[in-house]
């Protein structure tokens, strides 16, 4: 099963306030652990929204938002990749993170979907469409 871990943005991160050399010696030695038990796939700590920008969809028309945006506790400030055997190893391994920020912090574990999630709907020509993507994505 493979899951998003996602850390959740905090004033400081917002801020573009920078982890110190112990919390990064701490997340260093966490993503040592995670990769040496076959866990983790993929992660990165994410720029301020200040410096982002979203697009907003509403029929044909599209509409770009220049960061920051308002609610930190609705932000990333980073994530994971990881494929597990559950959701509850996922939450075992969340519970032996280092706190990613300098205060009270939150990180979501969600699930990511598969192509059987999708039943009847995805067709043997997606699939095989799917399937060329994702060759093509680790080919890179």
């Amino acid at each position: 099963m493979r899951v998003m871990v996602m850390v959740k943005a905090s004033k400081d991160s917002e801020a573009g306030v920078m982890p110190s050399e112990q919390l990064l010696t701490a997340m260093g030695n966490f993503n040592e652990e995670l990769v040496k038990a076959g866990i983790m796939r993929d992660g990165a700590g994410l720029h301020p929204s200040s410096k982002g920008f979203r697009v907003r969809f509403s029929g044909k028309n599209r509409t770009v938002i220049d960061g920051p945006f308002a609610e930190t506790k609705e932000l990333l400030a980073g994530y994971w990749l990881w494929e597990v055997q559950s959701m509850e190893e996922a939450v075992e391994w969340v519970k032996r993170c280092p706190n990613p920020m300098m205060e009270d912090s939150e990180i979501e574990i969600r699930r990511l979907f598969e192509a059987d999630d999708f039943g009847e709907a995805l067709t043997p020509e997606l699939r095989a469409q799917e399937e060329r993507i994702i060759r093509g994505v680790k080919g890179s």
